[in-house]
């Protein structure tokens, strides 16, 4: 079986349409659809505002053109504001061109954090989860996510599976907009080592894909996490909400 390329799955990770036979073996595989969804992450992560943010540009110190003239043998000076100077530039030698090695793919695993919690974490949060059914025939785990320590964050996860055999989590999430941080959803197992990260989530509500192989009895603990814009994957340790579904 042929599975999608690195850059077909780049390309679904980003939410961009697939040739209808790329298309279809994605919803049929569950490999492919796995690493998808661990590229994700990291898509969603750079959607972060606080990611996006530009800085203002920072004018280099006159040492770093005198470098670059020593390096290069250019003579140029920096613009000055309000002037339209062109700098002086001598040409350069020509140089001979290097070849171009192709590199080979590389398929990224996906993503199941084995980590500990940094101590005093709290596994609490009582255990509020209802299995219901829907008019449309989905069938629901709902759980409530109860503020930890003395945080303001609360919300409600159902845990949907869809017709087609498929699993969601929808998260309605009560928390403060954060600065410099952003909110990531985990299912973590009962002895709080090891996890799986959803994804980034934000106030208000969203929808969470499950990976297919996954054993919610295993981590029954929905966990919002608050993690700084480090570039780590794994859990902070800084829990503000959490709820036990009754698996």
């Amino acid at each position: 079986m042929q599975h999608c390329t690195p850059e077909q799955l780049a390309l679904a990770a980003l939410r961009e349409p697939l040739p209808a036979e790329d298309a279809t073996h994605l919803a049929a595989c569950d490999r492919c659809r796995a690493e998808v969804a661990s590229l994700q992450r990291a898509v969603d992560a750079v959607a972060v505002p606080q990611f996006a943010a530009t800085a203002p540009s920072v004018p280099p110190p006159p040492r770093v053109w005198d470098a670059i003239a020593a390096a290069t043998g250019v003579s140029a000076t920096p613009r000055t504001e309000g002037a339209r100077q062109e700098p002086l530039v001598e040409p350069e030698p020509e140089q001979p061109v290097a070849p171009v090695l192709p590199l080979r793919p590389r398929r990224r695993p996906v993503l199941l954090v084995a980590a500990a919690v940094v101590a005093g974490a709290v596994v609490g949060a009582g255990v509020v989860a209802v299995v219901q059914g829907r008019d449309d025939g989905e069938q629901v785990v709902a759980v409530d996510l109860d503020p930890l320590a003395e945080n303001d964050a609360s919300g409600r996860a159902e845990v949907v599976q869809l017709d087609d055999g498929s699993r969601v989590v929808q998260v309605d999430l009560d928390a403060p907009s954060l600065a410099d941080e952003y909110y990531e959803l985990w299912l973590i197992d009962r002895d709080v080592v090891g996890m799986v990260p959803l994804g980034v989530v934000r106030p208000g509500s969203q929808t969470v894909e499950l990976p297919s192989d996954l054993d919610l009895g295993q981590f029954p603990l929905v966990d919002v996490s608050v993690e700084p814009l480090d570039g780590d994957p794994t859990h902070s340790g800084v829990s503000v909400a959490r709820g036990e579904l009754d698996t």
